[in-house]
């Protein structure tokens, strides 16, 4: 217990904002190599980076050859770029997620060491940085973390301008640099990478009556740095998809945010038990904070008014649509890791004779705390490497005995993500399903997704989003190249000929098929024999 109390020490001690950026991202990046990526979020998103760098096509997302623009490019801009220098592996694909955890986590330290003092800071960034919500979400590639990340980096930075400007010192260029945050935000996931960050500072300072601050925060030259970042990728998009704005701001951001047919609904409350389980241990100390003592004193109010609003405005923003993801309510954690440290450093520095051993004994309480979470960390990590969720990378290593880019592959009733990724492949994938179904247009599934992109693009689409009934004219065509058909191991039951075609590979749930270059299956044998384009 002592050696864990003095090792604890040893991390408060920490003064240096680039030390802390490099400890939590050894911390988070570690690990992030041990597991296949999940399916459906991280093949999706990651899938759609790799279709942008494989085809050279940086400036519009793609999904298998296809515009997305459910989300913005941010996230799939950094990971390209990591793809490109560290390689086509998970620990690159997760890279976006591990920098923006640590930025919040740099950017959070950096705020309190300027704005309270640098115990209040080690002990918040070391809270925020071994929460289990934190450390998963910073090895999930999604774009959660990173538009989390931006929305931090926008509010602290903000906050700063505001604290500087109200005590007489230079601030435009901390004002600046936050604008230019928000069109990262923006770049991040749309709207909210602004509309949040507006709406914390804004009721921080409507609560403190400080009007005159909220009007000087609208300088000219940092609106122009938003606009600088945030403005030229959409107008491109706009220019060349004549319906992206309808799309991307109009649908994307508003009728989705109140429609209720989407998928994860959930009550009202959902987020409080979400926050209060996924940070634990740490969150266990939440009762201290249940004291007048608290509320009350003084002592940087205008940091507390700042963190409460912050905290308040996440959680009912993101409360308010039905369909609720666990990730959304992630910028919420940099206030309640604030709110978790202030107990510890209250009792660390109790000075009175009743006190007594408090000093001690809130730090073996705090080094038990942080082993725990430490504990949760890496017993989740070892699960999911020993017992990884369904991939298609085991599929995908067979595959490549034998598979050459010219060859095309044929997806029976499902898109699978990643197999693009763990294939090295660039050439899109045929996918085979009811195209012409009556709900596709309002069942949020892949369908839609998919659906959705090919209206951008319905010349490039038309070859590949194909119903059954054209599947056999397409498998008995000419073609210079094998074709490869990617299902489940039962897909012999929706498709009879396969019955008859041996499985080239099979892993998991998933089989293979394999129609060689040139070669005319036996169930070809009553088709007419066409050219496929």
């Amino acid at each position: 217990m002592n050696f864990l109390a003095r090792q604890a020490a040893k991390l408060l001690a920490i003064r240096s904002t680039w030390v802390v950026a490099a400890l939590t991202f050894v911390w988070l990046s570690a690990t992030t190599w041990t597991r296949p990526l999940f399916l459906p979020d991280e093949g999706r998103y990651v899938g759609v980076a790799w279709n942008m760098l494989s085809t050279h096509e940086l400036l519009v997302p793609l999904l298998n050859g296809l515009p997305f623009f459910h989300k913005p490019p941010l996230f799939y801009w950094i990971t390209a770029l990591a793809l490109q220098v560290f390689g086509v592996n998970e620990w690159a694909a997760r890279f976006s997620s591990v920098a923006c955890a640590t930025l919040m986590v740099a950017m959070l330290f950096w705020f309190l060491k300027t704005h309270v003092n640098r115990q209040v800071a080690a002990i918040a960034a070391i809270i925020l940085a071994s929460s289990p919500f934190l450390f998963g979400a910073g090895q999930y590639a999604n774009l959660d973390m990173t538009v989390a990340g931006m929305i931090a980096a926008t509010v602290l930075l903000l906050a700063s301008a505001v604290l500087r400007l109200e005590r007489g010192q230079a601030y435009r260029t901390v004002l600046v640099l936050a604008y230019a945050a928000a069109g990262l935000g923006f770049l991040s996931k749309g709207l909210i990478g602004v509309v949040l960050p507006g709406g914390i500072v804004f009721f921080w300072l409507v609560g403190r009556k400080r009007f005159d601050t909220l009007r000087r925060l609208f300088w000219p030259p940092a609106i122009v740095a938003f606009l600088v970042v945030s403005l030229p990728w959409m107008a491109y998009m706009q220019w060349r998809y004549s319906g992206f704005f309808d799309y991307y701001i109009v649908y994307q951001h508003f009728q989705r945010f109140l429609e209720s047919g989407f998928n994860n609904p959930h009550p009202f409350w959902f987020y409080v038990p979400v926050l209060i389980v996924l940070t634990l241990p740490w969150s266990v100390q939440l009762w201290r904070l249940a004291s007048r003592r608290f509320w009350q004193d003084e002592q940087h109010a205008d940091i507390k008014g700042l963190m409460l609003s912050w905290l308040l405005v996440v959680l009912i923003f993101f409360s308010i649509p039905s369909s609720k993801l666990v990730g959304y309510v992630l910028p919420a954690l940099v206030p309640l890791a604030y709110f978790l440290a202030l107990p510890f450093a209250r009792r660390l520095n109790a000075k009175d004779a009743k006190a007594g051993t408090e000093p001690q004994r809130a730090l073996r309480g705090f080094a038990v705390s942080l082993t725990v979470a430490l504990a949760i960390c890496v017993a989740a990590i070892v699960v999911l490497a020993v017992s990884p969720r369904p991939s298609t990378k085991g599929l995908a290593m067979k595959m490549s005995l034998a598979y050459t880019p010219k060859d095309s592959i044929v997806m029976l009733e499902r898109i699978r993500y990643d197999l693009a990724f763990y294939l090295r492949s660039s050439k899109p994938a045929a996918i085979v399903a009811d195209w012409n179904a009556p709900d596709i247009r309002t069942v949020d599934t892949w369908r839609k997704e998919v659906f959705d992109a090919a209206q951008f693009d319905p010349a490039t689409a038309a070859p590949l989003l194909i119903n059954s009934g054209e599947l056999l004219a397409r498998l008995c065509a000419a073609h210079d190249a094998s074709v490869w058909l990617v299902g489940d191991r039962g897909s012999s039951e929706g498709y009879p000929f396969l019955a008859g075609l041996a499985p080239f590979a099979q892993d998991g749930k998933l089989s293979v098929w394999r129609i060689p270059a040139g070669t005319q299956p036996t169930f070809c044998a009553e088709k007419p024999r066409i050219d496929l384009k």
